[in-house]
């Protein structure tokens, strides 16, 4: 096994940035630790064709710092982080891969936890949770709450009724068009 986990330097306000790479299964990973003051990191695995490193690296910190946000505006006990893989989902995962990365995060030993994201699935994240006990968002066992996008969508339509009654004076989104 080729598995190497790199720190890197976290910009100001973030807690920790982690490079990982597997050459043999083809993983090129970030992990970002935006905040734990309020618990665990908590936030997805992005599986995402990213132009370049530097822009997978991008993605990770703005995306574990939107994490921060949205965990504490919850009010649950978790703080944010966020993880992305550099590679097309529909072409370059496998369990291979899926099991390193599960191996990289069980690095982390609970300072993270990992969930489905874009590109990644429930049934990827049972392979991850072969290789650690950090992997959430299950369709089955303790850590079991399945696909989040139906609560996601709900959430996006929510708010753009939200936007409406504010722009229009009234929620009634029939006939509506962004451009």
């Amino acid at each position: 096994m080729s598995l190497t986990i790199t720190e890197e330097h976290a910009p100001e306000g973030y807690e920790r940035l982690v490079y990982i790479e597997d050459p043999e299964v083809g993983l090129s990973a970030y992990v970002c630790l935006h905040s734990t003051v309020c618990g665990p990191a908590a936030g997805g695995c992005r599986m995402w064709s990213y132009a370049s490193k530097d822009e997978a690296r991008t993605d990770v910190l703005r995306l574990a710092a939107g994490m921060t946000s949205k965990n504490a505006m919850a009010g649950i006990q978790l703080g944010g982080g966020k993880s992305v893989i550099i590679g097309d989902p529909r072409t370059e995962k496998s369990e291979a891969l899926l099991r390193a990365f599960g191996r990289a995060i069980n690095s982390f030993t609970g300072t993270y936890y990992t969930a489905e994201d874009v590109g990644i699935s429930t049934a990827d994240m049972e392979i991850v949770a072969k290789e650690t006990t950090y992997a959430v968002g299950l369709d089955n066992g303790s850590y079991a709450s399945g696909d989040p996008s139906p609560f996601t969508a709900e959430g996006v339509f929510q708010c753009l009724k939200v936007g409406a009654n504010a722009v229009f004076g009234t929620a009634d989104l029939t006939g509506r068009r962004c451009f």
